[in-house]
């Protein structure tokens, strides 16, 4: 009888992971590092295509991960401690889906193997979004972008 492997992601909750396994998660489709505006009505959260300075346009990778928090007042680091940051992360995100008890999706790299999957199934934001530095009076409103994917069990 062979022996199966259970991925680290179905073998322990998220509050068990390593740093490294944590970190392994990310997909780098770098929608977290777009400027989100929230529906004061009913917590709806709309992304824009207004980007982070710090996130690498092309690979869709912080510039400066380990500095980000010092040097980006508001950007978020995702742990346990705040499990309301979960939902404000698309519905695609890895740290979301696995806090709602989902799994990943079958072009994160974890599961295609390939680190370019997230790209080459258009769930990236490569080509899609601006630098804050290129827009710094832009109107979010006017900047709201929707994405084909949805949270899907």
């Amino acid at each position: 009888m062979p022996h199966t492997h259970t991925p680290f992601w179905r073998a322990k909750p998220l509050a068990q992971l390593s740093r490294q396994q944590w970190e392994q998660l990310c997909d780098h489709c770098g929608r977290c590092c777009l400027a989100k505006l929230e529906d004061e009505d009913n917590g709806d959260i709309y992304f824009t295509d207004i980007a982070c300075r710090l996130l690498d346009l092309q690979s869709c990778r912080c510039s400066d991960y380990r500095n980000r928090r010092r040097k980006v007042a508001d950007c978020l680091r995702l742990s346990m401690d705040h499990p309301e940051y979960f939902d404000a992360l698309p519905d695609s995100c890895a740290y979301r889906r696995l806090y709602h008890g989902l799994d990943l999706l079958p072009w994160h790299p974890l599961i295609s193997g390939n680190p370019n999957s997230v790209h080459e199934a258009g769930i990236s934001v490569r080509g899609r979004c601006i630098s804050e530095l290129d827009a710094p009076d832009a109107d979010l409103e006017d900047h709201i972008i929707y994405f084909d994917d949805t949270l899907r069990p």
